[in-house]
This record gives C-alpha cells, sequence and structure tokens, in this order.
C-alpha cells in the first residue's frame, strides 16, 4: 500500500462520511411528516416506545440523532426517563439497518441479476437521477428526495473507494498483526469505541470495519469486541448534549451509555466464555461485510432482550449516577437541541403556540367575569397570566427565529412564519384581558355601576367576543379552514355590535340615564373586546392561509368581506344569535 493509496483512502472515507451525514439530513428534512406521527405517538407503553425509537432510527439512519433528540424531549418535561428508555433501546436496533444497506458492496457473483444488486452498478443511475431532482424540480420534496439519492450514491462510492484502497493491506503483515491484537476482547472494545467517540456515529464506523473486511484480513474474533465497542463509543454524543441539560435529561444520557456498558460487558463474557469450552471455528475465520450486519445486529437485539424487562433497573441505576440536588431545576420548555431536527422543534413550537392560545383566550373570558363580580384574586391571577403570554412570546419568537437559520423544508418554513405571525396576536388578546380588569377596577375603586339595559348589552358582546374566540382555537388546534371561515362573519358583527352599543351609550347619556366618567368606562371596553375578535380574524385567516399557501390574510379578509352566500348566511345567523332586545 503507497502514498496513492492512502490518498484514496483518505478521499474514499471523506467521500463515505459526506455521503452518509448528507443522506441523513435529507431523509430527516424530508420524513419531517413521518417524525412528527412517529413521536406523537409516544407513550407509557413500553413496547410502543422501543418501536418508535425503532422506527425514528431507521427513517432518518442516525441513532445519534434520535438519542439527541430523546435527551431535548425529557429536558423539556415532554418524556419522562422511564418512556426515554424504551426509545433509546429501539434505536440502538434501528441503527443496524444502515450496515445491511453497506453490505450490498460485498456482493460477489457472475449472475447478472446479483450484479445488479450491487451499488456500483445501480448507485450511478441513482446519482444521476438525483443530480437532475435537485438541480431541475421546483418542488422542494422532489429536491430533497433528490439530496437522499445524492447521498446515498456518494456513501457508496465513498465505501466502495475506501474497500478498493485498503485491499493492498491484505499482504501487509504489520496490519496484519494490529488486526490480530483486536483479537483481545479489551483491546477491541477500546478501539470501536475510540473510533466512534471520534466520529460520533456507529453507523459510520461499522461502515469502515466493513470496508477494511475486503482486504480479508479481518476476522470475526477481531470484528466481535469492535462491534461492541462502537455501541459504547456512539453514547459520546447524547453524553455531550446531556451537558447542561436537568438532571433528568442526564439520566436520559447516561441510561443510553449503562444500555450499552452492561449489554457489551455481558455478552462479551458470555462470547468468549462459551467459546473458552466450546472453541467457536468461525472465530479465527474472515469476516465479510454481511458478517458485520448479522453480528452488528445479533448484538443489538441480544442487549435488547436483556436489558428490556429490567428497564426499571436501569432507571434506578442512573438515578443514583445522577443524584437528586436541593436547588430546583427549571424544565426548558422550547430545548434547543431539538433545533437539530427542525419538525420535531416545529412540533414542539405548535404545541407551545397552542397552549399560549389558551392562556390568552382563558385570561380574557376571566377579566370578563370581574366585569360581573370583581375578585382581587382572579384580577391578580390575569395579570400573572399575561407576564406569562409575555414570556411565552419572547421565548417562542427568538427560538422560532432561531429555526429560520436551520434547513427547513417548505412546510416547515410556512409552518414558522404562520407561528410568528400568531404569537402576536396569542399575547395582544392577553393584554386586551388586562386593560378589561384595569377598567372593572375602577368601577369597583369609584363605586361605578352600569345601568341594567347597559348590562344586558355588555353581556350579548361577551358572549358573542367568547363565541368567536373558541371558533378561533378550535379553528388552529384542529388546523381546521371550513371552521376558520366561521370567524369572519362573526367578526363582522362584533363590528356591528360596538357601534349599535355606542349609539345606544350616546342615547342614554341624553336622557341623563348615564354618566360621562362610565362612558369612558364604557368606550375602553367595547374597543377592547372589539380588538379581541379582530385578533381571532386574524388567526383564523392565518390558519386558512397555510391552507392554501398562495393566499394572504389579507387577500383572505378582503375576499370575505366582499361578500358571498356562505358568508352572508353565516352572518345574518349570528347577527340573529346576538340581536339586541
Amino acid at each position: 500500500m503507497d502514498l496513492f493509496d492512502v490518498l484514496t483512502l483518505i478521499g474514499g472515507l471523506s467521500l463515505f462520511l459526506f455521503g452518509m451525514n448528507l443522506m441523513g439530513a435529507s431523509l430527516e428534512k424530508r420524513a419531517g411528516g413521518s417524525l412528527k406521527g412517529l413521536l406523537g405517538k409516544l407513550t407509557s407503553k413500553k413496547l410502543l416506545g422501543f418501536l418508535t425509537g425503532l422506527g425514528v432510527t431507521a427513517v432518518i439512519q442516525r441513532s445519534s440523532a434520535t438519542t439527541v433528540m430523546v435527551v431535548g424531549f425529557v429536558n423539556s418535561g415532554l418524556l419522562s426517563l422511564g418512556q426515554a428508555i424504551n426509545v433509546i433501546m429501539g434505536a440502538n436496533v434501528g441503527t443496524t439497518v444502515t450496515a445491511w444497506i453497506l453490505s450490498l458492496t460485498g456482493l460477489d457473483s457472475g449472475n447478472f441479476f446479483v450484479q445488479l444488486l450491487k451499488p456500483t452498478s445501480f448507485t450511478p443511475v441513482l446519482a444521476l437521477i438525483g443530480v437532475g431532482l435537485t438541480m431541475m424540480a421546483k418542488s422542494d420534496k422532489k429536491k430533497d428526495v433528490g439530496m437522499i439519492l445524492l447521498g446515498f450514491a456518494v456513501l457508496m462510492f465513498g465505501m466502495d473507494t475506501m474497500s478498493g484502497a485498503v485491499a493492498g493491506l491484505k499482504d501487509v503483515p504489520e496490519f496484519q498483526n494490529l488486526l490480530l491484537m483486536f483479537t483481545n476482547p479489551i483491546l477491541g472494545v477500546l478501539a470501536g469505541a475510540v473510533l466512534t467517540a471520534i466520529i460520533q456515529s456507529s453507523s459510520a464506523s461499522v461502515g469502515i470495519l466493513q470496508a477494511l473486511s475486503a482486504t480479508g484480513q479481518v476476522t470475526f474474533g477481531a470484528a466481535i469486541p469492535i462491534i461492541m465497542g462502537q455501541n459504547i463509543g456512539t453514547c459520546v454524543t447524547a453524553m455531550l448534549s446531556s451537558v447542561g441539560a436537568n438532571k433528568n435529561a442526564k439520566r436520559a444520557a447516561m441510561v443510553h451509555l449503562l444500555f450499552n456498558i452492561v449489554g457489551t460487558t455481558v455478552w462479551l463474557t458470555v462470547f468468549y466464555g462459551v467459546n473458552a469450552v466450546v472453541h467457536f471455528t468461525f472465530v479465527a475465520g474472515p469476516i465479510d461485510q454481511l458478517g458485520i450486519a448479522v453480528v452488528h445486529t445479533a448484538f443489538n437485539l441480544l442487549c435488547t432482550a436483556l436489558l428490556f424487562p429490567f428497564s426499571g433497573l436501569l432507571e434506578k441505576l442512573a438515578c443514583r449516577l445522577v443524584p437528586d440536588t436541593k436547588a430546583p431545576e427549571k424544565i426548558q420548555i422550547l430545548d434547543e437541541r431539538l433545533l437539530a431536527t427542525p419538525s420535531v422543534a416545529i412540533l414542539r413550537c405548535q404545541e407551545v403556540a397552542e397552549t399560549m392560545a389558551r392562556i390568552s383566550m382563558d385570561a380574557l373570558k376571566a377579566s370578563c367575569q370581574l366585569l360581573e363580580t370583581y375578585d382581587p384574586k382572579a384580577a391578580r391571577a390575569v395579570r400573572e397570566t399575561e407576564e406569562e403570554a409575555d414570556q411565552y412570546e419572547d421565548m417562542l419568537g427568538t427560538y422560532l427565529v432561531k429555526m429560520g437559520g436551520t434547513d427547513l423544508s417548505a412546510s416547515d418554513s410556512h409552518m414558522t412564519a404562520k407561528l410568528l405571525h400568531l404569537i402576536g396576536d396569542f399575547e395582544r388578546i392577553s393584554d386586551h384581558a388586562v386593560n378589561v380588569v384595569e377598567s372593572a377596577e375602577e368601577m369597583k375603586n369609584k363605586g361605578l355601576s352600569f345601568s341594567s339595559s347597559a348590562k344586558r348589552e355588555l353581556s350579548v358582546l361577551t358572549a358573542a367576543v367568547g363565541e368567536v374566540m373558541d371558533l378561533a382555537l378550535e379553528a388552529l388546534l384542529r388546523d381546521d379552514p371550513a371552521l376558520a371561515a366561521q370567524v369572519e362573519p362573526l367578526e363582522q358583527v362584533i363590528d356591528a355590535l360596538k357601534e349599535q352599543l355606542r349609539t345606544r351609550h350616546i342615547l342614554r347619556l341624553q336622557r341623563g340615564e348615564c354618566t360621562i366618567e362610565l362612558g369612558f368606562v364604557w368606550s375602553d371596553l367595547l374597543t377592547n373586546l372589539e380588538r379581541v375578535a379582530d385578533h381571532c380574524s386574524n388567526i383564523a385567516g392565518c390558519v386558512i392561509e397555510m391552507s392554501h399557501d398562495s393566499l394572504g390574510v389579507h387577500e383572505y379578509l378582503d375576499a370575505v368581506k366582499a361578500g358571498g352566500t356562505g358568508f352572508r348566511r353565516a352572518y345574518e345567523s349570528y347577527a340573529e344569535k346576538y340581536a339586541l332586545l
């Protein structure tokens, strides 16, 4: 093996690692919807959690990404430590898929159909299709598919280049002696762990071992401990991710490490113990790419079979190693670790935004109750809720801006813009709730009271505003444009109600049935309630806009206000429902 072979090996390794990263990132981006569906099924059921971890890792081809996500979920309070353990076990099995794909490079037969299965036969075609889709496709989804195909082609070309470059090592005695060292279980495990820790990908380190096996000098005795060590080395990514996280997130990373250390220790002991008695003949024989895939899968399945029933013990051990602290820990509602998987981060932002919408609208309803019966504790609760909504807006706004700097799919980019637009409306609704509280406090402090007719009229308006908020929130939660279309007719009715109530107030003033001081409070209330309806209209418009990518909120509102049979029918129905006596 000369200098040029070394340079070829470096180039092949670089292509291999780049292709693996490109394919994984593109799969992650393209499979955003699948990830949301899988992660949405996370429950306390052990088997379902295991299958979720397996499925997510099989989709994105990166167990380290899955474990980092799990650490982020635990740190955000979305997953308990017990749930995380099951997902981590599934991720360990899911990562074995990559080794099976890479084992295709070892196919060797004169049969035409077998030759077609070799990556060198079909990856040029995939690369050509990938380039075509990436350069010419207008759809982002097709471009993502193109990047997946390109990543796979580069990965396989890199693998083939590495295999060709190391072929000459079969005649190098020093290489044979080095591999002979790794038949020592301790050295083999250390070698596998260190290599994987450096490149932070067990799939990549298994691929490198598969490339070296093309020399015919890698034996089962050397490969088995190296593969076991690779599973330990991949834990470095999760351990690094847990730095700065809360104790449960640190425990999740610790569970990942314990799972692989315990599994390696037990099965390594069992294998070499049995071998000392039985003397397996295959141990000294050469292993190929397919054999490595089989060993990798078998080891992970055996580890899961061993430890799956004892996940509770793993949890207790992790709690012992990462003890509770005296100082209370604050849960990070939005964890920056999730930004590495934008589709998952978007899902979390949606959930937080929906929580913000609920508390803002609940605050408005609570403030309207204070107009009838003032309660200092309830008033204080509304103010506290408004401060919480402000915090949500700052947190979500900052997080979404950071997310804008990541590589988002078209749908995720639209959702980011939608959420940035919506959180301002949610925050303003909570502000109006405080304004209503201030009006109620002014009336309480000054001993003011509306006339019976004014109270009756105000109850009609608050009922209409309550319904428009319910409609807007339900349309948002269900992402239902048909339900959102019901908001604008009701908002128009509320606008008309406001003008009617203002006119009736002026008539009461003229008859001496109301004071100017009460008139200012009345005017403020009408303005605040009408503006809440406007914000609900914006929310509904945004829901409809996102269901029709080409339609803007202002265009939607103009079209609705221009009228139509459906709009007029809905408007008349709401006008009748909230007619003043």
